[in-house]
């Protein structure tokens, strides 16, 4: 099944998706690694006929959204060694919970489906008044929005109480979702503190609570083992300034936040690589600054918009654009123009034929985006941090290498279309 375009799209290798379960959205890492990319699952059971004895055990996919809270200052969330994983749980654990999505019987090519499904995944509370962040993909799947949703909380004492809760938006491009309980019928919510994730530094101490594999309330730890990955969302957008974890993330942790050593909530656990299908030491985290985000736009306007420029590019680095015969500089070929859109108001132009170095084809002929908003952007994935970082109506400085010389374009973004 082909999946909508992305405004810009490395136009290099990327790896597989592996799905499953009846409800299931891939979510892959925009990465060059061998193993292979799996979302983070949930257990997942299909009800074939409501009758609670005739529930089939398989595998799914989980996910979840936005929230609301206050954001540490770097040098806090920067600190390492405040806290012990014990102590990190015992004031933090009371704040996630368990998220069961229902997606109904709907209407099938034969008439109503008899049987429904369940995705089980994590989240957490970001305020007292009752908002939820989780990921998209565990309450929306292939367009289709669960019917309801069941929030699970476990006390102090262990006591474990469900209620209702009800999604306030969903926002496929970052894989996060916003939540909403009533704090009269939920009790004393204990939201968590969220932190800076532009402020993560590698090898600082990070503990991800959630359910995997069906295990409620389970803790695990590790360290940061990169920033500012690359993940693709469920839509085929790109998600900038993923954390990636040796934490162990397996199916059900999807939508639990990542905290870091001061007790702040830096990500929520999002994707797994593995050739196994199980945890390998490779998790990955939806940066806490991008829920905050579309958290607040969710809350306003139930939906998120984004920035655009309308081109499909590629990374060209100085070396190879050199033996291709073209200024030896870092940065993205515009492949192509997309019609009618912010990048060809401003005048870029894309390539006009296609040149193979070394097996990989390259489109030349086109422009050379060397920097963006006065940043400078040596790979697509330096340019759509950069798009995602504005605003649709925001006018932007693009510096361009046309015919071996430099020059400046204006571009006035527009907001990304649903469907390319």
């Amino acid at each position: 099944m082909a999946r909508p375009r992305l405004d810009v799209k490395q136009a290099g290798a990327r790896l597989g998706i592996f799905l499953a379960g009846a409800v299931s959205v891939g979510v892959i890492l925009v990465a060059l690694m061998a193993a292979g990319v799996l979302p983070v699952k949930v257990t997942e059971t299909r009800i074939v006929s409501g009758d609670a004895a005739a529930i089939a055990q398989d595998d799914g996919d989980s996910s979840g959204a936005g929230g609301s809270g206050q954001t540490g200052s770097s040098e806090t969330s920067a600190r390492v060694g405040t806290l012990t994983p014990a102590q990190i749980y015992e004031r933090s654990s009371s704040g996630v919970l368990e998220v069961l999505a229902t997606f109904g019987s709907g209407e099938g090519l034969f008439g109503p489906q008899s049987g429904s499904s369940q995705a089980l995944g994590s989240g957490f509370v970001v305020s007292e008044d009752g908002y939820i962040l989780t990921n998209a993909h565990v309450v929306e799947s292939d367009g289709l929005r669960a019917d309801a949703v069941t929030v699970t909380f476990k006390d102090a004492d262990g006591q474990s109480s469900a209620i209702d809760a009800t999604i306030v938006g969903v926002d496929q491009g970052s894989d996060v979702a916003l939540l909403k309980v009533d704090p009269k019928k939920a009790g004393t919510l204990q939201p968590l503190e969220l932190g800076d994730s532009d402020a993560v530094k590698v090898g600082e101490p990070v503990v991800a609570i959630g359910n995997p594999l069906g295990y409620d309330f389970t803790l695990t730890e590790g360290i940061v083992s990169a920033v500012d990955r690359s993940l693709e969302a469920p839509n085929g957008m790109i998600i900038s300034n993923g954390i990636q974890t040796d934490a162990a993330i397996n199916e059900g942790n999807s939508g639990g936040p990542l905290i870091d050593s001061s007790g702040r909530v830096i990500g929520i656990n999002e994707q797994i690589a593995s050739q196994s299908g199980g945890s390998q030491g490779l998790g990955f985290a939806v940066p806490i600054n991008t829920a905050i985000d579309v958290m607040g736009q969710l809350k306003d306007d139930g939906r998120v918009s984004y920035a655009w420029l309308g081109i499909q590019g590629q990374t060209i680095a100085a070396a190879v654009a050199e033996a291709l015969g073209l200024p030896a500089v870092d940065g993205v070929l515009v492949v192509d123009v997309t019609a009618d859109s912010p990048a060809t108001q401003a005048g870029l132009r894309g390539g006009t034929q296609q040149t193979e170095l070394q097996g990989e084809v390259y489109v030349t002929g086109g422009d050379v985006i060397t920097a963006f908003a006065g940043e400078k952007v040596t790979s697509m994935d330096d340019l759509v941090a950069a798009i995602t970082e504005h605003k649709p109506g925001d006018e932007v400085e693009v510096t361009i290498v046309r015919d071996g010389e430099t020059r400046t374009v204006q571009a006035t973004l527009s907001e990304r279309p649903a469907e390319l």
